[in-house]
């Protein structure tokens, strides 16, 4: 196991102490100004994601119904406004969170790792406040970067043991905020990240399986078990005393102790990668992005038809592989959600309907005789010196039947913190999302919203701006 010291501090102590400690004691006036600035952000692009979900995905509703069986609570079911339990909230705004695909990512690792932890995070101010808006910022500061340090600590991919990361390292950084929202102490938090570590579970069968869509409703199971995991931490129940380093502990569990904790421990408390998300500008997988920002530059500069292509090239590295591959069933995916995973079928959207918004996808989608027929015409090379870094990244080439060739490449999609979305963009995204819920939110309602959001280090009860 490789655990490289990266000072006589951390040489002394174990892996699990020091985080824990971390979380438990962070404060909000500790936390750099950008960082803050970006965990509102976080949070006005989530909700307005899980908005969204509650009025456009059916997938959700076996969760909803469920939540809504186990009778009331503190907490609300986003878009609908239902009081139910703190677990069963986040359990079903968890299932909202993934479900459009258009909630933020962070590009190097990559994951998305406010998935489960805004969920459970709401469960938890509702449920046990009143919580001050400056506390639950400085949750989801710590939550967001306790996932991002993990996932680049990993020095072998957890998808070659079989595992799908993203709803896995997703419960722990949910459990962290959840933790540090119940102000538990080390121990107690150490209890909390071993009990997540009981029930974080994601296989990778979720990207084999054509007919599942699970993988749209996947961070209901972080985000429920990070609420269940503080919880029970507060009450007593005693855990590990190291379920990250452990002989038998996350790293060893998941990929077989190759890990470096240098990028779990520098500048731990001084930096934080909330600074370095993507927020996404189409409801689609990140990887998605650089072919459907090229696609659309190439049809606006060029001004031909869809109907003109006669073939298209994507160029692309190892990560997007996933997106690609197999090839029949990417050109023609039977879930909506395997749509949104599929680089062919997802650019041939953005060519035919001229963008890819939220009212690109429905259950017909997948069956659009026009998307199909240019997605099958999408083939593809894989480029093997593109490594996780290009994760962002792509390059196409369109063949005309005019004879004419075209061609663009993007280092980073737009979204990517270097390219960001503006807060107009990302305040529009809000609102758009708002009209889409299953309960539809003016945009009047929807700004007032927004303002309170990003706000919230003025508000002395946050769980209450989420009460619909």
């Amino acid at each position: 196991m490789q655990t490289t010291s990266v000072s006589m501090q951390y040489s002394t102590e174990q892996l699990s102490d020091t985080l824990c400690r971390h979380i438990a004691q962070s404060r909000f006036e500790n936390i750099p100004i950008a960082s803050i600035a970006a965990s509102k952000r976080v949070v006005l692009d989530a909700t307005g994601v899980m908005l969204a979900a509650s009025g456009l995905s059916p997938e959700i509703t076996p969760f909803v119904n469920l939540a809504r069986s186990g009778g009331t609570g503190p907490g609300t079911l986003l878009g609908f406004g239902d009081a139910v339990s703190a677990p069963m909230a986040a359990f079903a705004n968890g299932a909202m969170a993934h479900a459009l695909d258009f909630e933020d990512a962070f590009d190097p690792a990559p994951c998305h790792p406010n998935a489960a932890t805004l969920p459970a995070a709401i469960a938890i101010a509702q449920a046990c406040g009143p919580i001050a808006g400056t506390d639950f910022l400085c949750a989801i500061a710590v939550g967001c970067d306790l996932v991002c340090r993990m996932s680049l600590s990993l020095r072998q991919t957890m998808e070659e043991s079989g595992w799908y990361p993203p709803p896995i390292l997703g419960a722990f950084g949910a459990t962290a905020a959840a933790a540090r929202l119940l102000g538990l102490d080390p121990d107690q938090t150490r209890d909390a990240l071993s009990l997540a570590l009981c029930q974080a579970t994601a296989p990778g069968e979720i990207k084999h399986s054509e007919g599942t869509v699970i993988r749209a409703v996947r961070e209901a199971f972080p985000a429920q078990a990070a609420v269940l995991s503080a919880l029970l931490a507060r009450d007593g129940v005693q855990g590990f005393e190291e379920p990250l380093e452990g002989k038998d502990g996350f790293f060893r569990l998941f990929v077989d102790g190759h890990y470096d904790c240098r990028d779990l421990l520098e500048n731990l408390g001084n930096r934080y990668h909330v600074e370095r998300l993507s927020f996404k500008p189409w409801p689609a997988c990140r990887g998605t992005h650089a072919y459907i920002e090229l696609a659309l530059q190439l049809a606006q500069e060029h001004r031909f038809n869809w109907r003109d292509i006669d073939s298209v090239t994507v160029i692309s590295g190892s990560v997007q592989r996933m997106l690609l591959e197999p090839a029949d069933r990417k050109r023609a995916p039977q879930t909506v959600i395997d749509a949104k995973f599929s680089i062919p079928f997802t650019l041939a959207v953005a060519l035919v309907q001229g963008d890819v918004t939220l009212e690109s996808f429905n259950e017909a989608t997948p069956r659009d005789p026009d998307i199909l027929a240019l997605a099958g015409r999408v083939g593809f090379e894989v480029r093997p010196d593109w490594g996780r870094d290009k994760a962002a990244a792509g390059a196409l080439s369109l063949r005309l039947r005019d004879g004419r060739e075209l061609s663009a490449s993007v280092e980073q999609a737009l979204g990517h913190p270097d390219f960001p979305l503006t807060d107009e963009l990302l305040l529009g995204k809000f609102i758009a999302c708002c009209r889409h819920a299953a309960r539809p939110i003016d945009p009047e309602a929807a700004a007032q919203m927004a303002r309170q959001i990003l706000t919230l280090e003025t508000s002395p009860d946050c769980g209450s701006i989420f009460r619909m």
